[in-house]
């Protein structure tokens, strides 16, 4: 696996918003783990010969990461005096019950307990996310048809 593959490898794995990816094959162990702040770590096992590579693949996403870090804490002062709704599960988010029908909530949209805010597709189950307060909804945090992971924020609610 040379550098420009394990870079690509990077790219995509902090685009997907998994937590966690295990690649093991004959003489390469690649893990990626991204944490809460965005950052991007690559643990590699190889031959002594291939070592230089290591030290070169974390480049490219720590030099990414602050950009996106410095957004959400600028960000989460203003949003604190909201509630986060967060994904029960891991799976694809889904703003509508369906194509050919609209979205089950917007920005704007006055909530109540039990109200449907999106659908998450898990192993070809969709579970109805239902919202456990009462509020108007400020903000939708991910896009349609996004994959999402366990405890990821999807919705802010002002509960005022």
């Amino acid at each position: 696996m040379d550098l420009k593959e394990i870079q690509n490898l990077i790219k995509f794995v902090a685009k997907s918003g998994a937590s966690e990816v295990k690649l093991e094959m004959d003489d390469v162990k690649i893990t990626i783990r991204t944490g809460s702040e965005n950052d991007t770590t690559i643990v590699q096992q190889v031959p002594v010969q291939s070592a230089p590579m290591v030290q070169h693949a974390p480049a490219p996403a720590p030099a990414a990461a602050p950009q996106e870090a410095s957004a959400p804490a600028a960000s989460a002062n203003d949003d604190s005096k909201y509630i986060t709704i967060k994904s029960p599960i891991i799976g694809t988010f889904y703003r509508k019950p369906s194509p050919d029908k609209p979205v089950f909530v917007e920005v704007g949209t006055e909530i109540k307990e039990g109200d449907v805010l999106c659908v998450i597709e898990a192993m070809k189950l969709f579970n109805e996310i239902e919202s456990e307060v009462s509020g108007k909804i400020v903000k939708v945090l991910v896009d349609d048809s996004s994959p999402v992971e366990f405890d990821q924020p999807l919705f802010l609610v002002d509960p005022s």
